[in-house]
């Protein structure tokens, strides 16, 4: 008689934390910073068609790092909650914190249950009123959330600088941030035609703040730096 095959969940659990963060840093990094004229979110992303940056709700942005179809399925799962809270509800009542507790009950349910882990980890940033009440938080693959003031990056490989963020920026600040943090290690910052950026807009008199900038505008807001 052969004995089962055991492996310790200790064991378990660090393979499968060890899959996820192989997969996650193999994927370009994605920023977010908070600043006066609203929350940037910038990646080195040369692809068209393959957004990694978007808008769930009104005042509510998701990015993302990793395998594309499984954060994909996740991005469109965040918006069918949002517009369901807003229809079931009132649209005041969709959050940031309500959207990052759904996606860490599925990512820690899969961790903890499934075969393989989802090779993603995610951004979700609400625009407050003024600076100070912006959120953003950041979503790992094992389920655990964390609110980042500032400045928040999700995969890559190596040490992002993030220290140099303050707050009251402007945008043109921000952009800078971000391409430090994008960045890295690397002798130069990704070209500017192959950044995805969308910003929440907190200038915007429209209920859709969610806006996505292209290298035209970003080469005339870096110039403002």
């Amino acid at each position: 008689m052969t004995m089962p095959f055991y492996v310790s969940p200790e064991h378990l659990m660090k393979d499968r934390a060890d899959f996820a963060q192989k997969g996650i840093s193999r994927g370009r990094p994605v920023v977010a910073v908070a600043g006066r004229d609203g929350i940037l979110l910038a990646s080195h992303n040369p692809s068209k068609a393959l957004h990694k940056i978007s808008e769930i709700y009104d005042r509510i942005a998701f990015a993302a790092v990793g395998k594309y179809n499984e954060f994909e399925t996740l991005r469109i799962a965040g918006i069918r909650y949002a517009d369901l809270r807003g229809f079931s509800y009132d649209r005041t009542d969709v959050s940031a914190r309500g959207l990052a507790n759904a996606y860490a009950q599925t990512l820690g349910t899969v961790f903890t249950t499934e075969a393989k882990p989802l090779e993603v980890e995610l951004i979700v940033a609400e625009l407050g009123e003024d600076e100070p009440s912006d959120v953003i938080y950041r979503i790992a693959y094992d389920g655990s959330v964390s609110e980042i003031h500032g400045i928040a990056v999700v995969g890559g490989s190596g040490e992002r600088d993030t220290t140099q963020w303050a707050p009251g920026a402007s945008l043109a600040q921000t952009l800078v941030w971000a391409l430090g943090a994008l960045q890295g290690s690397e002798s130069e910052p990704p070209p500017l035609v192959e950044l995805e950026v969308g910003l929440l807009d907190r200038r915007s008199d429209r209920r859709r703040t969610f806006r996505r900038i292209s290298a035209e505008e970003l080469t005339e807001v870096i110039s403002q730096a």
